[in-house]
């Protein structure tokens, strides 16, 4: 076997990984009165037009989709985010865009509000859609916020410097780690209120943007605060409001001895990773001598969020198999390296921006599709199908010895 064979068909889960994905029993709590009130009530009545031959992992797999094809609109019609900027020489995005944007996102959300629910549903509920589907969500927390800078753009008077902007995705990204962290100490995932929020005010605001135009934020709220800052403001607050209450439940399930009841350097071992990585990546801009979040903010963004997501979903797969989760993650030597040198000579930043984008997304890809594929063997499941692999493939075997017997013309 070659080199690359080998590579492409490494095994990231152990045994141990697998027997305790078999012992693993879903356990979380939402609380929001806009999710348990309205969202839900609406999801278990769209669900039921929903057919039951479709796969709950592919109703993840398009909600995702429709992010990421918002992000690909965005990124052709506005790369650097000048578009909604009103600066000389720049073009906005289409109008038809920010329409395409909110059926996207409202799709998205809608998507992920129902897939479980088609799961229960056809009795396909298990670990590997609960996986599949907060990885996938934890790529999406850069996606979000990144097509939302669009609406507001570079403008110097009413929004965001790009470095503003590169703090707020580490907030959110934060913000996701420790809902994941805090299940990983006490075996209840605890949704926070600011997603269905956020994708409520995300829908909101691109329908704004599509019936007004872009030129509708360029304005000042009361006191003089610009619309741009002000949502600035909100996204750091409710990413800071979860805090409180992710402490809170940790502590009580260590107090009444309800959670995993790991020693302190147990528990807190799963935050080493993306605090590296956040030192990391938010030192490089700071320290940039070619002020690289200037040039290429996209790029950073991408980097930063696809790293973020192979941190949690290796968080995610520990939590969910109660094992041991990783406190060292083994991008960081290249990570060093190459930040080092960028630092050093600028001239080779933005290709060593590129380069660890490029060698980042590939490995995060390959994690994820190995990581699915053997819990679809373990599991004999098919990812995108409600059928068994075993089932399919006695079909197919029946298929070709029948094939075989039957006598030729």
């Amino acid at each position: 076997m070659s080199v690359i064979e080998e590579i492409l068909s490494y095994k990231y889960l152990t045994k141990e990984h697998l027997d305790g994905f078999d012992h693993y029993k879903y356990s979380a709590r939402d609380t929001s009165p806009l999710s348990v009130y309205i969202m839900h009530p609406f999801w278990n009545w769209i669900v039921k037009f929903f057919p039951r031959w479709l796969a709950p992992n592919l109703m993840t797999f398009l909600g995702f989709l429709c992010t990421a094809l918002n992000f690909i609109l965005l990124s052709y019609y506005d790369w650097n985010f000048y578009a909604s900027s009103k600066m000389p020489n720049t073009t906005p995005v289409p109008a038809w865009v920010w329409l395409c944007t909110a059926i996207n996102i409202f799709l998205a959300y809608t998507l992920d509000g129902i897939d479980g629910k088609q799961a229960r549903r056809i009795g396909l509920s298990g670990p590997l859609g609960e996986l599949f589907d907060h990885g996938l969500d934890s790529y999406t927390a850069v996606l979000i916020p990144t097509c939302l800078y669009s609406i507001f753009g570079r403008c110097i008077q009413y929004s965001v410097p790009p470095m503003r902007m590169y703090y707020v995705c580490w907030m959110v990204f934060f913000n996701f780690f420790l809902s994941h962290w805090e299940k990983y100490n006490t075996g209840v995932l605890f949704l926070p209120w600011g997603y269905d929020l956020s994708m409520w005010g995300s829908t909101a605001m691109y329908l704004t943007t599509w019936w007004f135009g872009f030129e509708f934020w360029k304005r000042d709220l009361p006191f003089g605060i610009p619309f741009g800052i002000a949502i600035e403001a909100l996204l750091h607050f409710s990413a800071f409001a979860n805090l409180p209450m992710v402490v809170i439940n940790v502590y009580n399930a260590y107090a009444h001895r309800t959670g995993k009841m790991r020693n302190f350097t147990e528990a807190v071992r799963p935050l080493w990773p993306v605090l590296v990585f956040m030192l990391l990546l938010l030192s490089w801009p700071i320290l940039s001598p070619s002020n690289i979040i200037e040039k290429d903010p996209r790029a950073l963004y991408m980097l930063s969020g696809t790293i973020f997501s192979n941190i949690s979903c290796r968080l995610i797969v520990a939590q969910m198999s109660n094992t041991r989760c990783e406190c060292f993650h083994w991008m960081t030597p290249l990570y060093v390296l190459c930040i080092a040198f960028g630092l050093w000579w600028p001239l080779f930043e933005r290709f060593l921006l590129y380069f660890l984008l490029l060698v980042t997304t590939l490995a995060h890809w390959h994690y994820g599709a190995s990581v699915v594929n053997q819990m679809c063997d373990h599991f004999d499941r098919i990812c995108f199908s409600v059928k068994k692999r075993n089932e399919v493939q006695m079909k197919t075997k029946n298929v070709a010895y029948n094939g075989a017997k039957s006598p030729s013309n």
